[in-house]
């Protein structure tokens, strides 16, 4: 394997169950086009190695978590003895649609199975060659734009003989999603969930307005007596409050037990950064909301990379993150976004990037978004006129994915 894992760009995507929790990812690995290893991702060795590493050496498994990374497969590496390097108990087994399904291929599934690993088949299209697969995978997945409504209805009733989970693969609404979650899906992947749903004349929740004047209060450098009598306007806020800075790293020599404590203990940046987060905790102190996870992701990014631009900068390190936060308020808030920044008063770059994706943060804000939506031609393009190197991009990517996770599984324990 080249030097080239450097080269090598990482996307995730979300898959949902239908209660809307976050239950697994799709990975996927592509090389950078300017690379030496520009066909890194055609070569059995190359591809097999990159995934290997990614497990092994970049701490891709625990950025998962409890959940399971779906992996793409194709036929010359089901048959490898490679693909046994990857963890079972965190790998589900993607088959490419461009298998051709033989005796073999039905046998290597068999044999991974009884291994230990799950495994599911990739944009299914009716094709009955695949149909003695169908009592080995777990999963089969559609792709919707490639597959009308009839042709959707007919090849569930037809999957309906085996015992598998059906996932809608491209959803692009919530509107998409419950459409399938009516035709009998089980899981959807995409983040559907994060496309704001704008109702016209529509108010902010009270909760949610009463965070963002806190978050004003802080970013006005109020006096702590100030933003301590906000927190006691609000016992439900006061009581996450606690409940989070309690569960963080500056609470393990003493419990903190009044809101002054919190907040001088915290610090403003901390304090700040932990409203911004508050915003997207469900009612009742929930965790589950995959937008608390895509926000938290999204902010440590592009501070993340926002350090790799300029070290010493560190105004411009938090501003990324406030960025990157703040991002997705519009659909959290069910309003538009011109109408969230008149909620709090926000520095120019922070106001530029989140309307109009201008300047340093708007580029990065569009940057975190292409890798999302695994546009990585356009990534690519980005990153080369940001100042930024793309060897230290992928590590970025996994400490902030990792951060998001231990941030929710603290919370939560």
């Amino acid at each position: 394997m080249p030097d080239s894992f450097h080269d090598i760009f990482l996307g995730r995507q979300p898959i949902l169950d239908r209660n809307q929790h976050i239950v697994a990812y799709e990975l996927l690995f592509r090389s950078s086009s300017q690379g030496n290893s520009a066909n890194v991702t055609n070569d059995l060795l190359a591809t097999a190695q990159v995934i290997t590493h990614a497990f092994s050496e970049l701490g891709i498994a625990s950025v998962l978590g409890d959940k399971k990374g779906f992996i793409n497969i194709s036929a010359d590496l089901l048959l490898s003895d490679m693909i046994e390097l990857l963890p079972q108990d965190k790998v589900v087994i993607e088959l490419l649609e461009t298998i051709q399904v033989d005796d073999q291929i039905i046998s290597r599934c068999k044999e991974l199975k009884a291994m230990g690993f799950s495994l599911a088949l990739d944009d299914f299209s009716g094709d009955s060659q695949f149909e003695p697969l169908f009592d080995i995978v777990e999963v089969v997945k559609f792709d919707l734009p490639q597959m009308g409504q009839e042709g959707l209805e007919v090849n569930i009733k037809y999957l309906k003989n085996w015992p598998v989970k059906l996932l809608a693969e491209k959803v692009e609404d919530i509107d998409q999603a419950i459409q399938c979650k009516g035709l009998g899906f089980d899981l959807f992947q995409g983040y559907y969930f994060a496309r704001p749903v704008i109702l016209s004349g529509r108010r902010a929740d009270s909760s949610k307005l009463r965070l963002l004047k806190l978050l004003e209060l802080i970013l006005g450098d109020a006096e702590t007596q100030e933003v301590e009598q906000a927190f006691k306007h609000d016992p439900s806020l006061s009581y996450n409050l606690l409940r989070l800075v309690n569960s963080v790293a500056v609470g393990t020599r003493y419990k903190i037990s009044s809101l002054k404590q919190a907040i001088v203990v915290l610090g403003r940046q901390q304090l700040q950064r932990w409203l911004q987060l508050l915003l997207f905790v469900n009612q009742g102190g929930d965790m589950q909301n995959p937008l608390l996870e895509l926000a938290a992701t999204r902010g440590k990014l592009m501070e993340l990379l926002a350090m790799a631009q300029s070290k010493q900068d560190k105004s411009h390190h938090d501003r990324a993150f406030m960025t990157g936060i703040m991002s997705l308020l519009d659909t959290l808030l069910g309003m538009p976004m011109e109408e969230v920044v008149k909620q709090v008063s926000l520095a120019s770059d922070i106001e530029n990037a989140l309307l109009k994706h201008e300047g340093k943060l708007g580029n990065l804000l569009l940057l975190v978004e292409k890798l999302e939506q695994n546009d990585f031609d356009a990534a690519e393009g980005l990153l080369a006129d940001m100042q930024l190197n793309q060897g230290n991009l992928m590590q970025a990517q996994i400490e902030a994915m990792n951060w998001a996770h231990m941030l929710k599984e603290t919370v939560e324990g």
